[in-house]
């Protein structure tokens, strides 16, 4: 591979065509149209991490088109103007295609198709001379996210690609990468990969997740309801392997209330006990909102939102807020994401469960404005605000884990705190999150007092005393409203 270009642009171009058409050998030569449309977009994204576009990248880009293909012809002010639409890789519908082929034939065509990608942005990176490290890395980023749809569809594996860190000509980046490479969980979410040799995390048993959800707080109804769908699903598996009928029977659930009352955390919860019992093939959460599936442009919200769900495919995917998606008109693209996430519902039916959440009205009627939603979701689970009560029980948790120990005045003091919190909550009550921005605080109140003490003993650095639930604010105020009195 070239670390310089000393070549002309109908060079590229004769090695542009022999990359692409060893492809087409493969079968795939009605993609010539798309592959070349896709190229360009990479190319422009290739090179905005460069810094800008110049005469020599106008010449390349004249070169990418495939035999029998008609050659493009691009002005400067054209390509400038457009690497803003490009700045965010997506793999295109053709390549999800062509991996859900790959694992029904068992052939490594798309495995394929990473390795010339790669070998053609590399030319294209060396264009003006110089290959940057963010070049590099946006050339690793394609590849990392193109296997990840190979690795998530079940592609046997092949040969690698090169490393286009191997090539880096500057020691620094001539422009920062905007999405530097990383290892996909969700339409979002990343994750360090996991070192080769390294054993992977054993997963909690059956009996193991029941106990953590009977330690949750409160949420006696939504517990009870869990228990119920695990049992009736169990019984289901039951009577299938003794070759009785069963039912047909949605798992997809809907999860209604405030913010802060435990539903992420029991939607985890599921997705392991789902998968304890067979019925996901991995169970993993894969957390979203509107920004995570719905993109600016037409046509691109369809591949962001399958991105997601490919994902989540063997787990849950958790969408919260999901009413958001209906709130925009006709026009808005949230209701492309709603139509593409229903079909994946019909396509994945037997390994991904989707749960939708957010505020109970909201909720109600995001699922009335839709006849696939309402076929598909009605199992409802209800999270009830938190009393003052089980506020308290909460933060003397989060005082235990993080050790911390609430003196009996101190306790006192925490129970009036909350139950005043519980009585007096607003629209804007946080349940749980409220609780975690009070220990917060406490916290930083317990630091300033110790740190004024001459040598803290262990018993003073884990004691929390009254005056760390208050700002001196605070008391000012109560000792004002004590003289008034």
């Amino acid at each position: 591979m070239p670390t310089t270009w000393n070549r002309s642009p109908e060079e590229f171009h004769k090695i542009y065509v022999a990359n692409t058409e060893a492809f087409y050998r493969l079968g795939r030569a009605e993609l010539a149209p798309e592959m070349d449309e896709f190229m360009t977009k990479c190319a422009l994204g290739l090179w905005s991490r460069a810094g800008g576009i110049g005469q020599k990248h106008v010449d390349m880009a004249n070169q990418i088109y495939s035999r029998g293909q008609k050659q493009p012809s691009w002005l400067l002010w054209t390509l400038t103007s457009s690497v803003c639409d490009n700045d965010v890789f997506l793999p295109p519908v053709f390549y999800w295609n062509l991996a859900e082929t790959d694992a029904k034939r068992g052939t490594e065509t798309s495995r394929t198709f990473i390795r010339m990608l790669t070998n053609i942005l590399l030319y294209l990176a060396a264009v003006d001379d110089d290959v940057t490290m963010a070049e590099a890395e946006y050339i690793t980023e394609c590849a990392d996210r193109l296997t990840a749809v190979c690795d998530t569809n079940g592609v046997r594996k092949s040969r690698e690609a090169l490393n286009p860190l191997d090539y880096v000509t500057s020691a620094e980046p001539s422009f920062t990468a905007k999405h530097p490479p990383q290892t996909q969980t969700s339409g979002g979410d990343t994750k360090a990969e996991v070192k080769a040799g390294e054993p992977e995390e054993k997963k909690p048993s059956l009996e193991e997740l029941m106990e953590q959800l009977d330690e949750l707080v409160g949420l006696d109804e939504v517990k009870k309801d869990v228990k119920s769908l695990i049992n009736l699903i169990k019984v289901r598996k039951l009577r299938e392997a003794n070759d009785l009928p069963v039912p047909p029977m949605s798992l997809h659930m809907v999860f209604m209330g405030n913010p802060g009352t435990g539903k992420t955390t029991v939607a985890r919860l599921v997705g392991g006990l789902y998968a304890a019992i067979g019925v996901l093939s991995k169970g993993q959460l894969i957390e979203v909102d509107r920004s995570g599936l719905v993109a600016g442009y037409v046509g691109q919200t369809a591949l962001k939102t399958q991105e997601v769900i490919k994902s989540a495919l063997g787990g849950v995917l958790f969408i919260d807020e999901a009413y958001s998606l209906s709130s925009g008109g006709e026009n808005d693209f949230g209701r492309e994401a709603i139509e593409t996430i229903l079909k994946a519902m019909e396509d994945h039916r037997d390994d991904l469960i989707v749960i939708v959440a957010g505020y109970s009205g909201p909720m109600t009627k995001f699922i009335n404005s839709n006849p696939g939603l309402q076929s598909r979701f009605n199992k409802y689970f209800f999270f009830p605000d938190y009393n003052g009560e089980q506020l308290l029980a909460i933060f003397q948790k989060q005082c235990g884990k993080n050790g911390y120990k609430l003196t009996e005045e101190s306790e006192k003091a925490a129970k009036e705190l909350f139950d005043e919190l519980y009585e007096e909550r607003d629209d804007n009550f946080g349940n749980g999150r409220d609780v975690r921005n009070r220990f917060e605080d406490m916290v930083v109140r317990h630091s300033n007092r110790v740190a004024a003490m001459e040598a803290p003993t262990k018993e003073d650095l884990m004691a929390v005393l009254p005056e760390d639930f208050l700002d001196e604010d605070e008391d000012e105020e109560e000792e004002s409203e004590e003289k008034d009195d």
